[in-house]
């Protein structure tokens, strides 16, 4: 069990560190990261998994714990991670809980928490507790067991999503290659038919041995296929999810991938048409463009700390229109805050038809500056070295939102600790690739090598 409780979520080998005991032993105390008003209101938990074959069994385990606590259980059965988030909303339930390892290779599990309106259940709301109470065998066993109920949502799901595609736009004809990369995306794909596109779909086949590459759309090799496939069938846009489909990668017509910072500035700006003066939020590690971009629209822009946790809660608390992170999750106001690819593709989509240019057109007046992706290291003493650079580079702009940030007129970086693995992270920026080379070898001086 070491290890597998994470600031975000549960996850670990299967089943080594994550197995039908521990699923059900997690079903059983997760009544007590609910609020208690909500139980009382509904008592219902959303329930769904991905296509891994043993996400299976430990769904079947995760609600045998939770209706021996008598929480009663909406099984929406096999379904993407955002499915699960709308059902909770849509159902209004208390909490829901997706059984899956998201982007992780085949031999990992997980399990993704929520509370009611999709509100997250994380590092800082209830995970320690998750954790605590399982690792005690400390349960309460209800008097009265809980039900379980089936339900399909994909209808519901479908209808929400859709109802933010521009109809007056959709004339325009698209050809449009969609990696699901044998994950959850594949579920997608009546939704996909209804966008209006002409689809050129790849490895929509559900595996969960991911048979052609990991779903795992942040590593530039897992796009190889998809890039070389947009420009061989002249698409004007090309797409890729990942495991659980709650991530959405862009590629633009000549192949090359559009940065997930760059297409959170792309789609608030779209959403800031409708909403003007509203508040976008972004993650620190994101280009600069991506600030000045959402106040070019009209916009409010919000830097916040990476992680879904601090992103929704921002977003919510200042009613923002949008919000993305550098991962590629983007968040919306008007899906409880939570995160949808699929939304993210309709808007993308709705702004390269508006624009009426190439997808390269549309990112161009974003490629403002030259940017590093994030750089892995180890290191034993992460907080010594972070106050190593804090020390080095003094004579800088320094916070402390997330790991270290350093800015200077022309050039910034953020180093942050991991919250999965041991590694410290680095996302450096300047003004052109000469400085941008200068400065990275600056650093790694410092912090060793890349891994």
């Amino acid at each position: 069990m070491a290890g597998i409780f994470k600031a975000y979520d549960v996850r670990g080998l299967y089943p080594g560190q994550l197995n039908e005991d521990i699923a059900r032993d997690v079903g059983r105390a997760f009544r007590a990261a609910l609020e208690p008003a909500e139980i009382e209101r509904s008592g219902a938990v959303v329930v769904s998994r991905d296509m891994r074959p043993h996400s299976k069994p430990l769904q079947t385990a995760l609600i045998e714990g939770l209706v021996s606590s008598g929480l009663d259980v909406v099984d929406i059965g096999l379904a993407t991670t955002p499915t699960n988030y709308f059902a909770v909303g849509h159902l209004e339930a208390a909490g829901g809980v997706q059984v899956t390892a998201s982007h992780n290779p085949a031999e990992y599990n997980g399990l993704k928490f929520s509370r009611h309106g999709a509100r997250p259940v994380s590092g800082d709301h209830g995970i320690p507790l998750l954790e605590q109470l399982v690792a005690k065998g400390d349960f309460e066993e209800a008097a009265t067991p809980g039900s379980v109920t089936h339900r399909n949502l994909n209808e519901a799901y479908g209808k929400h999503v859709l109802s933010f595609l521009h109809p007056a736009t959709a004339t325009r004809p698209l050809r449009v290659v969609v990696d699901a990369a044998n994950g959850m995306g594949a579920t997608y794909l009546g939704f996909l038919e209804q966008l209006g596109i002409e689809l050129i779909p790849l490895y929509f086949e559900l595996d969960g041995s991911f048979p052609n590459h990991e779903a795992n759309p942040l590593k530039l090799e897992n796009l190889q296929d998809l890039c070389e496939l947009v420009v061989r069938e002249n698409a004007d846009l090309g797409i890729s999810f990942d495991g659980d489909a709650d991530r959405a990668a862009f590629v633009d017509e000549k192949g090359n991938s559009v940065g997930s910072d760059l297409a959170t500035a792309l789609i608030g700006g779209e959403l800031l048409q409708r909403e003007p003066g509203s508040h976008v939020v972004y993650d620190l590690r994101s280009s600069r463009a991506v600030a000045e971009y959402i106040r070019e629209q009209g916009g409010i822009p919000v830097r916040e700390r990476v992680g879904h946790s601090f992103i929704k809660a921002t977003l919510r608390e200042k009613d923002g229109v949008f919000g993305g992170e550098l991962a590629g999750h983007y968040y919306f106001k008007d899906n409880y805050y939570a995160d949808c690819a699929l939304m993210a593709v309709v808007e993308m989509l709705n702004l390269l038809r508006e624009q009426k240019v190439p997808m390269s057109k549309v990112v161009e007046p974003l490629l403002r500056y030259a940017k590093s992706p994030e750089i892995n290291f180890t290191v034993e003493d992460k907080a010594g070295k972070m106050a190593e650079l804090a020390d080095r580079y003094s004579d800088g702009e320094i916070d402390y939102l997330d790991g270290i940030t350093v800015q200077y007129p022309d050039w910034w970086f953020n180093v942050r600790p991991s919250n999965t693995e041991p590694y410290l992270r680095l996302v450096l920026e300047a003004a052109n690739d000469a400085d941008l080379d200068r400065r990275r070898a600056e650093l790694e001086d410092m912090l060793g090598t890349p891994v």
